[in-house]
């Protein structure tokens, strides 16, 4: 593990908690992150899949914790997060760098760190969308007492299990969910090969599904026996547009709940084209390279 020398430190917040992000060329979001973060949290740390932008830069002049290591999948990287980070707080956090915490949020779970016997605590996170909010709320596991906590081992889609009693936080996350549709698209791209690997591989579900367990076994049910339901893009776009709402934020919120069946759209056809050729999604070259010193060069 990477040893960092950096003469800046964290100035410890009010809330007992340490708060753990993992990143890949996140610079768009580490100042406000942090921003949001300052005061509150007594501990951060980041493990940086060696990022090409400005994201460790900014992290170290924030006095962040900062350990760089290859990514193998998200279950892989927050387990060595867990394990190798020098946490000393008694609870530990799960965020994502363009997630913030609302004020709400902040009190309350100070307050329930500090008086409830929980081991775990739930909260609300609420998606944003081309710089809007969208009434798409779910429940989500992100604080636990340190120690108490491991990752489902996926490629992706990695769920925290935590050992012992669980409680609920009002209060919401905010996920500003990319800076823009470029970045989002891209973003998606990736997630959609990861998942279709996963689902080719028999390892992307994160839990047993089943269709009368819990919430989560159920969903998990449903993403196994997801491609043998009939008209399931039309009812994965109305579900959100009327069943969650999201046609109560207008013209966003409809390109949104399009946007999010054709992602499942993708990993379909991903799955298809890997059983078709026995290859995976290779990664893409984009950019400009340097000039070739072999060949004339002109302006």
């Amino acid at each position: 593990m990477s040893v960092q020398d950096n003469a800046k430190h964290w100035m410890p917040g009010v809330a007992p908690v340490a708060v753990v992000m993992i990143s890949l060329n996140e610079a768009h979001n580490m100042e406000a992150v942090l921003s949001n973060l300052k005061g509150w949290a007594q501990e951060v740390f980041l493990v940086d899949s060696h990022s090409a932008d400005e994201t460790v830069d900014i992290a170290l002049r924030h006095g962040v914790h900062v350990v760089q290591r290859r990514f193998h999948g998200f279950g892989d990287q927050w387990n060595f997060a867990l394990r190798e980070l020098p946490i000393t707080a008694p609870w530990t956090m799960k965020l994502d760098p363009d997630e913030r915490l609302s004020n709400a949020l902040k009190r309350n779970l100070t307050d329930a760190m500090q008086r409830s016997a929980a081991e775990g605590f739930t909260m609300q996170r609420r998606l944003w969308f081309m710089g809007r909010p969208l009434p798409v709320r779910h429940d989500i596991l992100r604080a636990w007492k340190t120690g108490r906590c491991r990752f489902s081992d996926v490629l992706v889609n990695e769920h925290p299990l935590v050992d012992g009693a669980i409680a609920h936080v009002a209060g919401d996350i905010e996920h500003h969910d990319s800076p823009d549709l470029e970045h989002w698209l891209h973003k998606q791209n990736k997630y959609s090969s990861a998942e279709a690997i996963a689902f080719v591989a028999g390892t992307g579900l994160a839990a047993i599904p089943k269709l009368l367990g819990n919430a989560f076994e159920k969903r998990m049910w449903v993403k196994r026996h997801f491609f043998r339901i009939p008209f399931r893009y039309v009812g994965v776009f109305c579900y959100y547009l009327f069943l969650k709402g999201v046609w109560r934020a207008g013209k966003v919120g409809c390109i949104w709940a399009r946007l999010r069946s054709d992602v499942y759209r993708y990993r379909e056809y991903k799955v298809t084209e890997m059983r078709l050729t026995g290859r995976r999604p290779g990664a893409t070259v984009s950019g400009c390279g340097r000039p070739d010193a072999r060949v004339p060069q002109f302006d």
